[in-house]
């Protein structure tokens, strides 16, 4: 790889920089931990897969009738 360019000196500076961080890595740490809480503990806990409840096999077919349903009241 040439290490005269650009790009080599773009990731030289950023993985050197993570190298010699260290308040940062206890921050990345807790940003990843919040992440997670909020992407996998809340969607199993508070929002239910609706879809695969009511539509009983045919989600497709369930979708159809609910957008068919809802256009014409």
């Amino acid at each position: 790889m040439n290490k005269s360019g650009f790009l080599y000196r773009v990731y030289d500076l950023y993985i050197d920089g993570f190298r010699h961080m260290r308040l940062g890595k206890t921050l990345w740490a807790i940003i990843l931990i919040k992440l997670f809480i909020i992407f996998v503990v809340l969607k199993l806990f508070f929002f239910p897969n609706f879809l695969k409840q009511n539509a009983k096999g045919d989600e497709a077919g369930f979708v159809a009738s609910e957008l068919v349903e809802r256009a014409n009241p």
